[in-house]
């Protein structure tokens, strides 16, 4: 299953939509997590335009005050989706990849920077893999943390960050899923002046 996870800092209009349309298209998506949408509201139109079809199924949790946002696209031609739980900094989708006749449990995360609502997050996440250990997983998107020194650039928190780090990686451990590789920039986020990069975004990937 081809799934892509895209921090867009806002959907906007301009050239984004274009822009993503072209992924969607190149890469033959089959499913889309948009984090940091900093929409409210999502109409049909948007999201036919996002994907380049009419025939697009979406589930949204909406940014508040233009803050946040989670978007998730596909179609049901390669996705049928059964469940969905939308909660605080993640949209998650259950169902069957029809492909492979497989179940998969699909996590986009746009997590929030305090340490204390990471942690609420983590929690929630492995309460729902615990609750629900069958079939293929994949937790995708803006996690808002980094797992060791070189993945952060130009900021200096060292002894939260160090903290911080372990008891992420510590989660990722419980989960028992694998941090996917990694190919091309190593960093996923710069400052607009870039004088700091972190890589904040990364595929945790859990197979039955």
């Amino acid at each position: 299953m081809n799934i892509i996870t895209y921090n867009t800092r806002g959907l906007g209009r301009g050239v984004k939509w274009p822009a993503i349309r072209r992924l969607v298209n190149k890469h033959h998506i089959d499913l889309l997590c948009i984090q940091e949408s900093k929409k409210e509201v999502i109409e049909r139109s948007m999201c036919q335009a996002l994907w380049g079809d009419s025939e697009v199924c979406w589930v949204v949790q909406p940014a508040i005050n233009t803050a946040g946002g989670i978007l998730c696209l596909w179609s049901e031609k390669t996705f049928k989706m059964e469940r969905k739980i939308i909660g605080t900094g993640f949209v998650m989708l259950s169902g069957k990849w029809i492909q492979e006749d497989q179940l998969v449990n699909i996590i986009s995360i746009y997590s929030p920077c305090d340490i204390q609502s990471k942690r609420l997050l983590w929690e929630t996440i492995k309460q729902l893999k615990n609750q629900s250990p069958g079939g293929l997983w994949c937790i995708c998107g803006d996690f808002n943390s980094i797992r060791n020194p070189i993945e952060r650039v130009g900021v200096c928190h060292r002894g939260l960050e160090v903290s911080g780090s372990r008891e992420f990686n510590q989660w990722i451990e419980d989960l028992e899923v694998e941090d996917a590789p990694w190919v091309g920039n190593k960093f996923t986020w710069i400052r607009p002046n870039e004088s700091a990069w972190s890589k904040l975004d990364r595929f945790l990937i859990y197979a039955d």
